[in-house]
């Protein structure tokens, strides 16, 4: 699948339409109409009308168009797939699946999806991204992150996690005493590795305490030295700040250009690795450069958002 840029994934509502049109144009890489937590559920079908006259209606321009269904424990689960991707899967990019416990849970909704898909004739194969946010989904993570070829992004749920580990943690998710480093680094660090056991992307859990924008930056930094490519926002205000976090600075622009054009020349006078500023340049600082590089293309829009 071609690759989607994703360093802002900005959750809104599936029943608060007043919101979606303004929504669409914040700049977030993607936006997913939330049809589970965020949705009460006296409201759950209406939603699901509302997300389905929002995708097939909306200008959503690059911004990726998604949803989150309800868990696959519930009864709204089958018919938020059946629904939405019956009536509006050709202007579906993603599925955000809640919840995933072990990667069964995947397979079911590809197994679904894929029946849907030959149905109705849909020439574009919807993707999906899969939360980490229970005990059991973190202990078989790799397993989740490979369980189909539509999965290219799993996220790390803060929120339901803290609840099935039984943390004692404030309302946005921070322990409630002195502890030592980063509260979450374990799930953080497993999750990373699984999305590269797959190859793709990481997303990091949401940041609830909107008003505290540093805070958010920080535990956006955090993430994104460990290899995640984005963060979800819950409210307009993160999205600027998420994008800003998951874009490669001008240094290391600069720094990976630098490297390459040093290598490149060291490389054609036949010598191998060389020394840029006192500093050793090999094969692995190449590879590294050329994903900076490539991760600048796809923000410049060298690669389309979605497929079409």
């Amino acid at each position: 699948m071609t690759k989607l840029l994703r360093r802002s994934e900005l959750a809104l509502p599936a029943c608060n339409d007043h919101m979606f049109a303004k929504a669409v144009t914040l700049g977030a890489d993607l936006v997913f109409l939330d049809l589970e937590d965020a949705t009460p559920v006296s409201l759950k079908e209406g939603s699901r009308e509302k997300a389905i006259t929002a995708l097939n209606e909306l200008d959503w321009g690059r911004t990726a168009r998604a949803i989150r269904i309800n868990g696959l424990d519930t009864q709204w689960c089958h018919d938020d797939i059946i629904e939405v991707v019956t009536r509006a899967g050709r202007n579906l990019d993603t599925i955000v699946v809640p919840k995933a416990k072990t990667a069964a849970d995947v397979w079911w909704v590809d197994v679904l999806l894929t029946q849907l898909e030959l149905k109705l004739g849909l020439e574009r194969q919807i993707r999906l991204e899969v939360l980490i946010e229970e005990v059991e989904g973190l202990a078989n993570a790799e397993a989740i992150a490979t369980a189909s070829p539509r999965v290219d992004a799993i996220i790390f749920g803060v929120g339901d996690f803290s609840l099935s580990q039984g943390a004692r943690v404030d309302t946005n998710f921070e322990p409630l005493g002195d502890y030592p480093g980063d509260f979450w680094h374990y799930a953080r660090a497993k999750v990373i590795v699984a999305a590269r056991i797959a190859g793709i992307d990481a997303i990091d859990a949401p940041f609830p305490d909107y008003g505290n924008t540093e805070g958010y930056e920080r535990d956006a930094k955090r993430a994104s030295l460990l290899g995640y490519t984005g963060k979800w926002a819950i409210h307009p205000v993160q999205v600027p700040i998420a994008n800003t976090v998951y874009s490669p600075t001008p240094e290391e622009i600069a720094l990976a250009e630098r490297n390459m054009k040093a290598y490149r020349e060291a490389e054609a006078a036949g010598r191998g690795a060389v020394g840029v500023g006192g500093v050793l340049v090999d094969a692995a600082h190449v590879k590294m450069a050329e994903q900076v590089l490539a991760r600048v293309a796809l923000i410049e829009g060298a690669e389309p958002q979605r497929v079409v």
